[in-house]
């Protein structure tokens, strides 16, 4: 099975600069943690919900007045929509990432998550064990 077959499709993204407020706005309006930060459809990066909390409101910023090009992951890492499962998900795992943007020829053309490998029976063990990985605490790098 290959990523195409599984993977969200309809995703909305945001422009880095747009407000932090705004990127909030989206992730609640459409129930997501995570949203893709693209210029001119090629992806430049990745806010998530604890982008947000670690780098802008922990520190006191204002999110209506910071940018999300101040807190995204820039560069993050992707796949593209002929991979195996087997290997996003291995990918994921030792990244440490529950989503991973999937590009086609320098666009965006969708997301895939943890849940869309979890909803197929025979994928359960890749996200099982890509999941174990993740949750595992990061050892800081000194």
């Amino acid at each position: 099975m290959i990523v195409r077959d599984i993977m969200s499709k309809d995703i909305v993204s945001l422009n880095s600069e747009d407000s932090i407020e705004r990127a909030a706005q989206i992730m609640s309006q459409f129930d997501v943690g995570s949203v893709p930060v693209c210029k001119n459809e090629e992806l430049v990066g990745i806010v998530t919900d604890r982008d947000i909390t670690l780098r802008s409101v922990a520190p006191g910023g204002f999110s209506n007045e910071q940018k999300i090009k101040d807190v995204m992951t820039s560069n993050p890492v992707t796949g593209n929509p002929n991979m195996n499962i087997h290997d996003a998900a291995k990918i994921m795992s030792e990244q440490q990432i529950r989503r991973l943007p999937i590009i086609e020829n320098n666009h965006l053309v969708g997301i895939l998550s943890l849940g869309d490998i979890s909803v197929e029976p025979s994928l359960q063990n890749n996200a099982e064990e890509a999941l174990k990985n993740i949750s595992e605490p990061t050892k800081n790098q000194q």
